[in-house]
Order: C-alpha cells, then sequence, then structure tokens
C-alpha cells in the first residue's frame, strides 16, 4: 500500500509517546524495545520523519501516554495487562526525566500537545479528534511507540473516525520481531491505507513537482 503524495495543509503527523522513557539510554521501557528499535533504526528515522514533516509544512501532533502519578490504577476494576505494567515500572513519572520528551523531539511553539492518553488508543478520552478536525487534518501519520500497541489502536481509531491512517515500518518499534509483524503484516493492512518506510514517506511529503 501506498500514497504518492500528502497535502501538507490536510495531513498531521501523530508523535506518540516521545518520552525518555521510551527513548533514551537509562529509559525504563528503552531495553525492552531497543534491541527491535536499533535494528529498524528508529531514532534516526523518527528524526528524519520529524523534520521531513517541518520541512514539507504538515503539523505535528504530540500523542503522549498518562505521566505516571501515585494511585494511578490502583483502585481500578478493569486495568489491562499494559496497564498492570505500568503500575509496576512507573514510567514517564510526573516531574522526573523519564516523563519529559527526549531531546531530540522537544514541541515547538507551533505545535499541538495533545491531552494524555491512559491506555493505548491516542483518541480515546483526549481532544485528538478534536484538533485534528478543527485544523483541517484528514491523512493521519503516525510513528512513535508501540507499533502493536499506542500506533495500532490510535490507527485504528482514526481510520474508524473517518481518516486516511499511514504507517511507518521503520518509524517505530515493539517489544519483539513478532510484535512488529503482527503490526505491519497482519493487523495493519486492515486499517491503514498505506504502510511505508521512512524513506518513501519522505519522498510522499516532497511538494508534487510541477
Amino acid at each position: 500500500m501506498s500514497e504518492s503524495h500528502y497535502d501538507a495543509s490536510r495531513t498531521g503527523l501523530l508523535l506518540v509517546d516521545p518520552y525518555n522513557d521510551f527513548l533514551s539510554d537509562g529509559g525504563k521501557i528503552w531495553p525492552m524495545v531497543k534491541e527491535v528499535a536499533n535494528e529498524v533504526g528508529l531514532l534516526e528515522h523518527l528524526r528524519s520523519v520529524v523534520a521531513g514533516a517541518r520541512a514539507a509544512g504538515v503539523r505535528i501532533f504530540f500523542v503522549p501516554h498518562r505521566r505516571w502519578e501515585p494511585g494511578d490504577y490502583e483502585s481500578w476494576d478493569h486495568p489491562n495487562p499494559s496497564q498492570q505494567l505500568l503500575q509496576q515500572l512507573q514510567p514517564f513519572a510526573n516531574g522526573t526525566w523519564g516523563g519529559e520528551w527526549h531531546p531530540d523531539f522537544i514541541p515547538h511553539a507551533d505545535d499541538i500537545i495533545i491531552k494524555e492518553h491512559w491506555a493505548q488508543s491516542g483518541f480515546a478520552n483526549t481532544d485528538l479528534d478534536f484538533q485534528l478536525k478543527q485544523h483541517g487534518i484528514t491523512h493521519v501519520i503516525a510513528v512513535g511507540l508501540l507499533a502493536n500497541t499506542c500506533i495500532e489502536s490510535t490507527g485504528r481509531f482514526a481510520m474508524e473516525l473517518g481518516y486516511h491512517v499511514t504507517l511507518v515500518r521503520d518509524a517505530t518499534a515493539a517489544f519483539s520481531h513478532d510484535h512488529m509483524h503482527a503490526a505491519h503484516d497482519l493487523n495493519g493492512p486492515t486499517f491503514a491505507h498505506a504502510i511505508l518506510t521512512t524513506p518513501d514517506l519522505l519522498a510522499a511529503l516532497a511538494p508534487a513537482e510541477r
């Protein structure tokens, strides 16, 4: 699946969970994604995608997970397994280095920071849909972490809401190769309109030749 060109005025880059705990050495979750992230060149490709989006005039939407606070999930009736893991690890803790943006992905003044999501979808219980609609966005490109949880859930939700959805194979990572295979080869084709590599995406973001 491919997309030959993206209209910058109608396209939004969804940068999901670019926290130190996910992307930096010393981060609480980095050891779990490091092997796959290094194999696909995650950080290099994320930098390229973000730079390419800015150069093309594509607006960037930061889609952050809930920054952990004391008491999170403790009284919940139905925390899912991922939330139970978060309760143990306490990643992205508010006020800590792990809960700060990775230094290569600091929001710019014209970026939009979406309300934090509690589970896996960047849309559920947030203002993402509202902000996208207010900025005239019809096409979304989802990058960041994790491929088979937040990226997949956000992409599925976007499709259900009528957005054109693009996944980028090498601008995301997961805990295992099986998770990546499921995200891009099994599940992705059921909802995404395009599944690209970073070079293909950058070519599609470039202004069309006249």
